[in-house]
């Protein structure tokens, strides 16, 4: 089920340890916080046995209703860790139409997969995101909003960037305008927002030249979310001279066949082989 209500598809592997994202109450994005711990984002990092100092954290789908955490999450990091990539998979919270929430929580697993760098074997030049339908939003939104850092913040994770040193999106929602799944963007931003909010998430208008490199996969024939998502982002990429690669699919549906056969394999082989030669 690509786009579930609420819920977690498939628990972790028991040899990965899950811990909160948030040491303590977790920010809503609007000067407030959450009411309890309890209300928590998670990460799980999967650690390659033989590191080459790459990580991505790993956003899976759901329409912003759900985490698809098995084949969009733990499947992922066990496939990066067979190329010595430290995989990350994230449970972000659910916005509810709490539209930063998300975001805040993307960007807080990026700034603790680089300021715990050294402990993990990882470079914090080579720590990238990745999404999977709106966990591909989110990664775009990632991708396009981003700041450095604050030196003088008593949180030493605060004191890092959190701007991702790529992107890979598969099968992404990008946009908040036409082309949008429309479960996503409702449960992103309710049922009545604003023009500005529209315009802020609609990821292809908010590319700009120090927007990281970027890889985009889709297939032609994705009904729930049409191509025209990673089109529209590739060409704001292209335009901003930003290092990009759009693999159009010829088939494979949402989900790419269940997760499976030569559609999959090729966007897989194709964004290694991407990495690969940008030296990541």
């Amino acid at each position: 089920m690509l786009f579930p209500t609420a819920g977690v598809a498939q628990e972790k592997p028991a040899s990965a340890t899950r811990t909160p994202l948030w040491s303590e109450l977790a920010p809503v994005g609007d000067g407030t916080t959450e009411a309890s711990k309890e209300a928590n984002a998670f990460i799980t990092v999967h650690h390659a046995a033989q590191p080459t100092g790459t990580a991505v954290v790993i956003c899976p789908g759901g329409g912003y209703g759900g985490l698809v955490v098995g084949p969009e999450g733990h499947g992922i990091a066990a496939w990066l860790n067979k190329h010595g990539i430290t995989g990350v998979v994230l449970e972000y919270r659910l916005p509810k139409g709490r539209h930063a929430v998300p975001l805040l929580d993307a960007q807080r697993a990026i700034r603790t997969v680089r300021a715990n760098a050294k402990a993990w074997n990882i470079n914090p030049a080579k720590i990238g995101i990745m999404g999977f339908s709106a966990g591909g939003h989110l990664a775009s939104t990632a991708g396009t909003h981003f700041e450095n850092g604050n030196a003088t913040a008593t949180d030493p994770i605060n004191r890092v960037s959190c701007r991702p040193d790529f992107t890979i999106l598969v099968y992404p929602v990008v946009t908040m305008g036409e082309s949008t799944h429309g479960g996503t963007k409702a449960n992103l931003l309710g049922k009545d927002p604003s023009p500005e909010l529209l315009k802020l998430y609609s990821n292809e208008l908010q590319v700009t030249a120090n927007t990281p490199p970027m890889f985009l996969t889709h297939a032609l024939d994705d009904k729930p979310v049409p191509p025209e998502n990673s089109r529209t982002l590739f060409a704001a990429l292209q335009a901003n001279n930003v290092p990009s690669k759009y693999l159009e699919l010829v088939s494979g549906g949402h989900g790419l066949n269940d997760y499976k056969g030569p559609m999959w394999d090729a966007w897989q082989e194709q964004s290694l082989a991407w990495l690969a030669e940008r030296n990541k």
